[in-house]
């Protein structure tokens, strides 16, 4: 039986649970493959990849900070990631890379599915405006949330993410400086990547979220520690990381690459149950 080549690609990316889950979803669907993670520099991805590719490389997952050069390299991209501009799934063709995002979807799953959260009509809140932000937003807003706020450290960003959803009366990009006087939401979504940088992560304010709404970080492990305390201490009635997307988007990966989706519950458990993971509340 052959073995087939995929990884994920990132910076840094030695924290990734990536490999262990693809691990486990190819034992259940009997499938032989080599799953590795590859630290790219920013500067270095373009080439990693193109080494990837001669060496056998038929399809990877890419985590921070290439998903946005990710998208600009493939010869096609799904309706998904055109919408985001940014790309996590990448699939190796007889002509060159396609790219598809299946963040957003991973989010929303676990969100509904795992948490039983209805998005809909919920005023929201995104904090970053880079590529995991870029992946989630289009999701979100088919869901069916309501007013869509995005702040960021570099306004630009902000505003060039809102237009890019072109729901001008639906998307309201603002200053991050601003987000005191935003009022409160029914959900408050972390996209930025300052833990994992070692930054501290913006200032919140404490009534940022309102009685019943839910704060969600992107990021998990010791990544989603500080604004996980933060929504406990804000009194966020649901307080998620980001393991449940994780496992998600990946299962949206596995089922592109090998047209089969694996169950998603029993590998969550196996990691959720880690003790280097943060076990979030209720």
């Amino acid at each position: 039986m052959s073995v087939q080549r995929y990884a994920v690609i990132g910076h840094p990316v030695s924290h990734s649970l990536s490999p262990r889950i693809h691990a486990a979803f190819a034992r259940q669907a009997g499938i032989a493959l080599e799953y590795s993670a590859i630290d790219a520099a920013p500067e270095d991805f373009d080439a990693v990849l193109a080494e990837f590719a001669a060496e056998g490389g038929i399809g990877a997952n890419i985590t921070l900070p290439h998903k946005t050069r990710a998208a600009q390299i493939c010869n096609y991209l799904s309706e998904a990631a055109q919408r985001a501009g940014a790309v996590n799934t990448l699939i190796r063709t007889a002509t060159g890379w396609q790219g598809d995002n299946t963040d957003g979807m991973g989010l929303v799953r676990d969100l509904t599915d795992r948490h039983s959260l209805d998005l809909r009509s919920r005023r929201t809140l995104l904090i970053g405006a880079g590529g995991a932000a870029r992946g989630v937003a289009p999701a979100l807003l088919d869901a069916g949330i309501g007013d869509l706020y995005i702040v960021n450290r570099t306004a630009e960003r902000a505003d060039a993410l809102a237009d890019v959803l072109a729901q001008p009366g639906r998307v309201h990009p603002r200053y991050l400086n601003d987000i005191g006087n935003l009022g409160n939401f029914d959900l408050v979504i972390n996209a930025t990547s300052a833990a994992r940088g070692g930054d501290a992560l913006p200032s919140l304010p404490i009534n940022l979220v309102a009685p019943r709404g839910a704060a969600v970080d992107l990021s998990y492990g010791e990544a989603a520690v500080p604004f996980l305390a933060w929504a406990r201490s804000a009194r966020a009635h649901d307080c998620i990381d980001g393991l449940g997307m994780l496992v998600e988007q990946a299962a949206e990966s596995f089922q592109r690459w090998h047209k089969v989706r694996p169950e998603t519950d029993a590998v969550y458990e196996m990691l959720r149950n880690r003790d280097a993971i943060l076990v979030t509340a209720d």
